[in-house]
């Protein structure tokens, strides 16, 4: 296990529109406003999503198995954010439904958001060397602390 502490910086809410996309969205916000680390919370609609359920290959590396969501639907969920090499990166995982069907998972694929995405983003002060890095093992740029 790794850790570090931090405590909570400023608070931003923001609202997604009709066919915005989730991470494009979200990161651009944290580039503006200099959020190197996050909690995100999300809830709504999304129009439509490619969705990771698991893994479809664990070696020699992890390969995504990838559902579509064809909306409108529900959805909700919690993430983070931290750097790469190239910024800020969100890290979120959603349960998405409509009707009687349900898929919880990592929206990696791309989401687009169904008339209103409600975002709350509590920035993380304190883990300047909290961030994401290449993993060799996986192929995954993985949250590492030091």
């Amino acid at each position: 296990m790794e850790y570090s502490v931090g405590k909570t910086g400023r608070i931003i809410g923001a609202r997604l529109f009709e066919g915005e996309d989730l991470y494009e969205s979200i990161e651009q916000i944290a580039k503006k406003e200099g959020i190197k680390a996050a909690a995100v919370l999300i809830t709504g609609g999304f129009r439509k999503a490619n969705v990771v359920v698991g893994p479809k290959q664990e070696k020699p590396k992890i390969v995504g198995n990838f559902k579509d969501f064809d909306g409108p639907g529900e959805v909700l969920g919690v993430g983070t954010i931290y750097c790469d090499d190239e910024g800020p990166k969100m890290h979120i995982h959603t349960a998405i439904g409509k009707g009687d069907e349900t898929i919880v998972g990592c929206p990696r694929g791309g989401a687009k958001t169904f008339l209103i995405l409600e975002v709350t983003i509590i920035e993380i002060e304190g883990l300047a060397q909290a961030g994401r890095k290449p993993d060799k093992d996986t192929g995954l740029n993985l949250l590492k602390f030091k």
